[in-house]
């Protein structure tokens, strides 16, 4: 039951620092952003790597099914527009929720839920790697014309996501039968979403070594959990 709470809070503590505090230094936020991108890579490769391909007699087709997760995740991406590694792009002057953004976001939160019960790694990474993604979520459609309440159900739909995902993979047989494929699309999606937080460009030299301190941070973390 924990997995479902804490999947679920993560993504309310991040809009509720957006809702509460405001805060407005983008600086720290891609820092935490490039924390959370480290951390998860480093848990996909500590944990859900070694798992898809441990007595695993089909290593090839394993294989297959990771380039096909990042293949999805760059589709998802086109409708997202990179809104799981912190770029939103929305019309300030909307009224409307976009629609093609949270179905894509939920698509991509329900497959992450999916290992969550397997391992506590993987449901700390999603935490830390949710929390930033909703704080920037929350703060592009602050800045649009949509209602409050309207913007505080879409992220209330958007948290229940990941836990549907679990709820999904823990009950139903069929989905448990081919658990290491998805688990294996799962890692191309990660894969995918943490490497391009981790190399996007960056500006100044100073914010560089900044970050390369928090990706050995994060990778230490990871690797200590």
């Amino acid at each position: 039951m924990y997995n479902y709470i804490l999947s679920i809070a993560a993504v309310f503590i991040g809009s509720l620092i957006v809702f509460i505090f405001k805060p407005s230094n983008q600086k720290n936020l891609k820092l935490l952003l490039a924390f959370s991108g480290a951390f998860l890579l480093a848990i996909t490769i500590f944990d859900l790597l070694p798992e898809v391909f441990e007595d695993n007699h089909f290593a090839k087709q394993t294989g297959i099914w990771i380039m096909i997760g990042i293949l999805l995740q760059k589709i998802l991406e086109y409708f997202s527009k990179g809104a799981e590694h912190g770029h939103i792009h929305l019309d300030k002057g909307t009224y409307q929720i976009p629609k093609l953004l949270f179905i894509s976001l939920g698509i991509h939160a329900v497959l992450e839920g999916f290992p969550i019960h397997h391992t506590d790694g993987i449901l700390a990474g999603i935490i830390i790697h949710k929390i930033p993604v909703a704080m920037i979520l929350t703060t592009f459609l602050l800045k649009t014309k949509i209602k409050t309440y309207a913007i505080v159900f879409a992220l209330l739909i958007f948290a229940l996501m990941t836990p549907l995902g679990t709820f999904i993979s823990e009950h139903f047989e069929m989905i448990q039968k081919y658990y290491k494929e998805i688990t294996a699309l799962v890692i191309g999606i990660f894969l995918h979403v943490s490497t391009t937080i981790l190399f996007e460009s960056n500006e100044g030299h100073k914010f560089n070594i900044t970050k390369l301190m928090v990706i050995l941070i994060a990778t230490a973390t990871a690797f200590l959990i």
